[in-house]
């Protein structure tokens, strides 16, 4: 795995951090900003989005890829995420469990890197693989 430079991580750490000011989360109060990292070198941003009916809402992993893929990019490198009760993250965020799937269609689980942070000083870096052991992927579909 090739590892992120630091100014990289520090780079995708500050815009997460900025996502995490434009979370529309008026019913949990729970708000998540996502800075995600295309091969092309490309970042797109996302932020949590909810909806008074809960279902309709977004996670701010799945909004960074798909305006990425919106994009045309379909290879990513890393994303950091940064989140917390009325945006003042305190603990690492991970990722639930649907964007952890849609990070599967998209990366290598043993080379996406995801940073997780409460601040650029505070951060964890891991793999995919290592949040989504045994994750379903599109390779498991050409498995005979």
């Amino acid at each position: 795995m090739k590892q992120l430079k630091e100014e990289d991580i520090q780079e995708l750490i500050t815009i997460a951090l900025l996502m995490l000011l434009r979370s529309y989360a008026p019913y949990s109060h729970f708000q998540v900003g996502a800075a995600l990292l295309g091969k092309s070198g490309m970042i797109y941003t996302g932020c949590n989005i909810e909806n008074a009916a809960y279902a309709p809402s977004n996670c701010a992993e799945r909004t960074a890829f798909f305006k990425g893929v919106s994009e045309g990019e379909q290879a990513f490198t890393a994303i950091a995420i940064v989140g917390g009760p009325d945006g003042m993250p305190k603990d690492y965020v991970t990722p639930c469990g649907v964007c952890r799937q849609v990070m599967a269609e998209f990366c290598d689980p043993e080379e996406f890197q995801v940073i997780l942070a409460t601040d650029r000083q505070h951060y964890e870096v891991c793999t995919l693989g290592e949040l989504f052991p045994r994750g379903f992927g599109p390779g498991d579909l050409s498995k005979k």
